[in-house]
């Protein structure tokens, strides 16, 4: 069975894309609904920096269309504050700030490492280890929350469903021929990230779905992808389908502008929405 095709940005408040690629006018509150009848996915960015709350979930998942999917980005603090050391109750924290009120809509959960931090299999292992698999676990964590959500956390799943868990690596250690059956073994999506050399550019589809990330070709966060880069990115896409994985793909590059309009692109070459 063909794996399904899921294209779109991280992130979706950006100034600069006012009056570019939003209408002129268009209220600030209206961006994500707009996107969202244009691309079939975006990452929630916002919950890198902060822990963010079940009435901004609830909103976001209201505002787009019923087949709409949100990758969510762990938080920071989990990954470059504590480098990923201790972080029972700092996950605990963060399913329960409202990821859960997604739904049906939750994709993948992003986990982007440091490019200080290297590959350290003892330490992966025991992080992937607290990572709930489906909601139902999820909503346990977050049961376990600290005081930072009293009041204010969301701690049930409306149904149990499977959780993703892709990870981005930047670090140049991870650059090794164990990387792909280690996270094989944990069930663990490895990130290809596009990122102009400064990253290392790995293709190895670990799960049962690929993600990508498309930071910029030639120039971090900015540069776009010519017409001849979206077709072979579109032919890598239809490869990994064509072998039954589901691929999540997202455009970083939106210093320019450019991100939003790949990703129309890049979703127009594969028939997807």
């Amino acid at each position: 069975m063909r794996g399904r095709v899921w294209i779109g940005t991280s992130g979706w408040r950006y100034p600069p894309w006012r009056g570019v690629f939003y209408p002129k006018g268009l209220p600030q509150r209206r961006e994500l609904e707009y996107l969202s009848r244009r691309l079939g996915s975006a990452e929630i960015n916002g919950s890198f920096y902060s822990l963010q709350k079940p009435e901004y979930y609830r909103r976001w998942r209201d505002e787009t269309p019923r087949d709409f999917v949100f990758a969510v980005k762990g938080g920071r603090f989990v990954t470059h504050m504590k480098r990923l050391r201790d972080v029972a109750t700092p996950l605990a924290n963060f399913f329960a700030s409202g990821v859960l009120a997604l739904g049906d809509k939750l994709g993948p959960v992003l986990w982007q490492l440091p490019p200080s931090l290297p590959y350290d299999q003892d330490l992966l292992a025991d992080f992937f280890e607290l990572l709930p698999r489906d909601t139902a676990a999820a909503a346990v964590l977050a049961g376990k929350h600290d005081e930072r959500l009293a009041g204010r956390a969301l701690t049930e799943a409306e149904t149990d469903l499977p959780i993703r868990h892709a990870l981005e690596v930047r670090h140049p250690s991870f650059v090794d021929p164990t990387l792909a059956d280690f996270l094989r073994a944990h069930g663990i999506g490895l990130v290809t990230a596009s990122a102009a050399a400064e990253w290392p550019y790995l293709e190895d589809v670990t799960a049962d779905f690929a993600y990508v990330r498309l930071h910029g070709e030639t120039e971090l966060y900015a540069s776009g992808y010519s017409d001849e880069e979206l077709d072979r990115w579109a032919e890598r896409v239809r490869g990994w389908t064509a072998a039954g994985f589901d691929v999540y793909a997202y455009f970083d590059n939106d210093m320019k502008v450019r991100a939003p309009a790949d990703a129309i692109a890049l979703a127009e070459r594969l028939g997807v929405g």
